[in-house]
């Protein structure tokens, strides 16, 4: 029953595939009605609202830019609409280059365009979410181990989820008077099409073996820590971190 999301009001980012589109399914199967926020794939968005409608829940999408202020307030103004208000936001959109680019040389658009997208954007939601969210809602973004300990080559996305780390911790502290938790998942290496460079030429396995548990994580891996600090069993718990990594961050 602590599980359990019946009639729960959900807003999800980046729903339309990978981590976000199994975080929408569970908590829809959990009972929740869910929002799927998308940028460009309104096809794979819209599949997703039909398998959540297909099995008796109660789904939407809407296309937005999270780095553009009007898109992300059609998007919380469609929540409204639809749903009369929030209870759960999930922020998982971001993106990743996947070429390696060392510091001296990278782009001035490639480090803008991450922070408009992983940082700006989240900025954005979670300004919104922050005024719509219900007393004793809870909000969950999803960060990355890299925003811990740094990814070499990769110093444009390692900030950016670095940043939403500080952003969580901050934001804790400012709703928790209202019983609204914020909390943040950082995953390692997931199984999507975002990671299929690296993934290339056996460079899975050679990732898979400095990964103690000996695996990369599926999205349903990360998508159910996400649920549960959307739960009542996470009451409790605010202003975390919680790595989803199979312990790579114990390995030097």
């Amino acid at each position: 029953m602590m599980m359990g999301l019946r009639g729960k009001r959900a807003l999800v980012t980046g729903g339309s595939r990978g981590v976000g589109r199994a975080t929408a399914l569970l908590l829809a199967r959990l009972g929740a009605r869910v929002g799927i926020g998308y940028r460009s794939r309104h096809a794979e968005a819209e599949a997703v609202v039909a398998e959540i409608r297909g099995f008796g829940g109660e789904a939407w999408a809407e296309a937005a830019d999270l780095g553009d202020p009007a898109g992300v307030e059609r998007l919380f103004e469609r929540c409204s609409r639809e749903f009369g208000g929030l209870d759960l936001f999930v922020g998982n959109a971001g993106v990743w280059a996947p070429d390696e680019v060392p510091i001296a040389r990278m782009p001035d658009d490639q480090w803008h365009r991450t922070m408009q997208i992983n940082l700006t954007g989240l900025f954005y939601t979670v300004r919104l979410a922050a005024r719509l969210v219900a007393d004793g809602g809870r909000i969950v973004l999803v960060s990355s181990t890299a925003g811990q300990r740094g990814e070499a080559f990769h110093a444009d996305y390692a900030a950016s989820k670095g940043a939403l780390i500080s952003l969580t911790k901050s934001v804790a502290v400012e709703l928790a008077a209202r019983d609204v938790t914020v909390n943040c998942v950082a995953p390692g290496w997931i199984d999507t099409e975002m990671v299929a460079t690296p993934f290339a030429n056996r460079g899975r396995e050679a990732i898979e073996r400095a990964i103690p548990l000996g695996r990369v994580a599926s999205a349903d891996d990360v998508a159910g820590p996400i649920v549960f600090l959307c739960s009542a069993l996470a009451r409790h718990v605010t202003g975390e971190i919680l790595n989803v990594n199979g312990g790579s961050v114990l390995c030097g």
